[in-house]
């Protein structure tokens, strides 16, 4: 068996990345502990035992070129809800970009969003 378990985000700083991920989103920290000379920072949604992010201090000119364009034009990575519009609203109200408005589509309903980075992240909720 194979399965995704871990993906990175370079961040210019991990505790407002934490703040970001955590409040806005609504991620929890799985973990936040010294890694050698660095800080291992996992961060998971509530229903999501597999998937984390780690949030990584983009040290290097290449990393630091990276944060926030990770997924270029396109989002980095997406989230799947079973309410858009009620997460779209809450999200909102705490801050976060959008890109327009949740939309039907033949697979679901769907926005971008953005952190506080500017990466891109698609939320959607499947089809009913």
């Amino acid at each position: 068996m194979m399965r995704l378990s871990l993906l990175s985000v370079y961040v210019k700083n991990q505790d407002a990345a934490i703040e970001f991920y955590s409040k806005k989103l609504g991620f929890i920290v799985a973990e936040d502990m010294p890694f050698g000379a660095q800080r291992w920072v996992t961060l998971r949604l509530p229903d999501d035992e597999v998937v984390s992010l780690t949030l990584k201090v983009a040290n290097t000119d290449e990393e630091r070129a990276l944060v926030g364009k990770q997924g270029g034009s396109q989002p980095f990575f997406g989230i799947v809800t079973d309410d858009c519009i009620r997460e779209y609203r809450r999200m909102k109200d705490a801050g976060v970009k959008f890109h327009g408005e949740p939309k039907v589509q033949p697979y679901g309903t769907g926005v971008t969003l953005e952190d506080l980075y500017g990466n891109k992240i698609y939320m959607n909720q499947e089809p009913r």
